[in-house]
């Protein structure tokens, strides 16, 4: 990990859902040793039908984690809460792949237990999650194309946008 003394490293990554933006904060993480947040551990209530936290709520879990963290990664769909941290990125990195790939990806993406109880229930939710990513360039909430070419134009710092599965970070010039 950096000294303190050094400028933090501080990602933010976004995409459609499938995009490789967990796999891809997860190597990142684990590479430079940093703190790792998914913005799906913050952004929903623990309850049998999935439903939204207050954006305040998930704005206070955010702020906790980046509190405890002087180098992370935070990564996830949610434009309302990416908006509020990328004031304090070194790096964004918009993962822009097609949707026939964000959805490849998601048919072939590991049990994510953190998300679903069994790998079951995350197959049984498949269907509404390729329906979801076939939607992105339609949508107009914060999850959509258009809020996350937003995001990435607004801002002024160091970014990236990747169109293709990242296969090594060293062609993300990301070190530490």
């Amino acid at each position: 990990m950096k000294k303190q003394t050094d400028a933090p490293i501080r990602i933010v990554i976004f995409g459609n859902s499938g995009s490789g933006k967990s796999t891809l904060a997860q190597r990142i993480g684990k590479e430079l040793n940093i703190g790792h947040l998914d913005l799906d551990t913050v952004a929903w209530l623990p309850t049998e039908i999935p439903e939204r936290a207050a954006i305040i709520d998930s704005m206070c879990s955010v702020n906790a984690f980046i509190d405890t963290q002087y180098n992370w990664v935070i990564e996830g769909c949610y434009g309302d809460l990416l908006e509020n941290v990328l004031g304090q990125a070194s790096l964004v990195i918009f993962t822009d792949l097609p949707v026939g790939a964000c959805i490849e990806n998601a048919r072939n993406r590991p049990w994510e237990p953190h998300k679903y109880s069994s790998e079951e229930a995350q197959n049984a939710n498949l269907s509404m999650l390729v329906d979801w990513i076939s939607q992105y360039y339609v949508r107009t909430d914060t999850f959509s194309y258009a809020a996350h070419n937003m995001l990435f134009n607004a801002y002024q710092g160091v970014k990236k946008r990747i169109r293709q599965n990242p296969a090594d970070l060293v062609l993300l010039k990301i070190e530490n």
